[in-house]
């Protein structure tokens, strides 16, 4: 993926300090990303079935990776995800949950809802990032998504 096109991704993240921390590794990689940011989870069930603001698709493209956290406004990161994996449209778009949460029933309830990894933010910034260049190069480099 490292030569291909875009990898367009959609971050779903209410902590300005998080979104920053996930943009500048990601985009950092040497991969062409495209990283779309909305902050609660009704914009990003906007987003995704393209309404509203995000109606234009190609402003807009639907993501081919979504990094959601669970602890949203507006709607709960886990209600997002079993949004998405309940829509035929949406269902196969690979979701990682990136969150501060430990708890065990959020990581049972995310993956009973479909999500593909979940991976717990560590609080220490160094930490953080060595997480995310590891995610980098499995999910951006190494993984194949289809056309």
């Amino acid at each position: 993926m490292l030569h291909g096109n875009p990898v367009h991704i959609l971050l779903v993240e209410d902590d300005p300090a998080h979104a920053e921390i996930v943009f500048r590794n990601l985009t950092d990689f040497r991969v062409a990303n495209r990283i779309f940011h909305v902050e609660d989870g009704q914009a990003a069930l906007d987003y995704l079935n393209q309404e509203g603001k995000y109606a234009d698709p190609q402003a807009f493209p639907r993501p081919a990776l979504i990094l959601l956290d669970l602890r949203l406004p507006k709607v709960d990161g886990l209600e997002v995800l079993r949004r998405i994996k309940e829509n035929p449209g949406l269902k196969r778009i690979p979701t990682v949950v990136l969150t501060t949460s430990r708890a065990e029933l959020d990581m049972v309830s995310a993956y009973a809802n479909g999500a593909c990894s979940y991976l717990v933010k560590p609080v220490d910034f160094e930490k953080f990032t060595r997480l995310l260049e590891s995610f980098g190069y499995y999910w951006l480099a190494w993984n194949q998504f289809p056309d």
